[in-house]
């Protein structure tokens, strides 16, 4: 077996939801801005992701994410993130991942960081008891009490918010959020991801709303909601997730349900929780925190071998 590429990656969980950083081995998409190198990648290099993060080595939950070279001297990291079926520009328990695995290298210690992504830096802080928080970029409601009538499903009534990637928020949920009804709950928020780009409803400058989000009240009575998030493709987030996260508190801001500061604690199907909070930003936005734990589970190097039929991954 020849080896054409060996990929230095190391695994971690934010509060269920993995992450795989590429430390090396990963395409050169030269210098320049962000979203400049991420067309690179998508273009030209998209087999790469393809190959890092589906099977056979990665799966459908799993987010990947590209170290890279920053532009500001004072950044700690560049990434990019991506998934089985795409590119995402910004990923809260992504960053999570990417700092403890920095923390794990001893690239970084504890303190203020600086990380650059496609859609903006964001700054995260690693605590003395290991947990994150990111700040993330700024985050707002888009529409409100938006109805689309679902195929097979009936109507329902969400928001459409921006809290680094692209949600339909809805409040009623079509069963309870628990792990055993995973699978109704994919299959209803993917049936309402088609329908809101069948009827053309999109975010701003008709932006792709490529995440689904149900509420509910939360099972344990310390935290402040249970959520189930849609992930771009087929996959939902084990984690409470980070921009879904950072979307419900801009549209709970918005409707003078949240005062600046005051900590909203999100609780995921796994009954894992980040806590959040906003700061007032400028043209109605706020700034949204998150905070929570990631754990490294593995660090290896991801052969791609010259014969091997799915080295660019198997695709569905």
């Amino acid at each position: 077996m020849e080896i054409r590429q060996s990929v230095h990656v190391i695994d971690s969980h934010t509060e269920g939801e993995p992450t795989r950083v590429v430390i090396s081995g990963g395409p050169d998409l030269g210098d320049g801005p962000l979203p400049e190198r991420l067309q690179r990648f998508s273009s030209q290099f998209d087999h790469f992701r393809s190959g890092i993060v589906c099977e056979p080595r990665g799966s459908e939950v799993v987010v990947g994410a590209l170290l890279l070279k920053p532009v500001q001297p004072d950044s700690s990291a560049a990434v990019i993130f991506f998934n089985d079926v795409g590119y995402l520009g910004m990923c809260g328990h992504g960053t999570i991942g990417v700092l403890t695995t920095l923390a794990h290298l001893g690239r970084i210690g504890v303190g203020l960081h600086n990380i650059e992504t496609p859609v903006g830096t964001v700054q995260a802080t690693l605590h003395q008891d290991g947990s994150v928080t990111v700040e993330n970029v700024p985050s707002y409601r888009y529409r409100s009490k938006v109805e689309i009538d679902v195929p097979g499903y009936g109507s329902f009534t969400g928001d459409i918010a921006w809290g680094g990637n692209w949600f339909f928020l809805v409040e009623e949920a079509p069963c309870s959020l628990t792990t055993a009804n995973r699978a109704k709950l994919i299959e209803v928020s993917t049936a309402i991801r088609e329908a809101l780009h069948a009827n053309g409803v999109t975010g701003a400058d008709r932006a792709y709303i490529d995440h689904i989000e149900f509420f509910s009240e939360p099972e344990d009575e310390l935290n402040s909601a249970r959520n189930f998030v849609l992930c771009p493709g087929a996959s939902f987030d084990r984690s409470p997730c980070g921009t879904g996260t950072s979307a419900k508190m801009a549209c709970l801001y918005d409707d003078g349900k949240l005062a600046p500061g005051t900590i909203w604690k999100q609780e995921s199907l796994l009954g894992t929780v980040f806590q959040g909070s906003v700061r007032e930003g400028s043209d109605g936005q706020v700034n949204p925190s998150i905070r929570g734990h990631a754990w490294v589970t593995g660090e290896s190097r991801l052969l791609f071998a010259e014969d091997d039929p799915f080295s660019r991954g198997i695709k569905f």
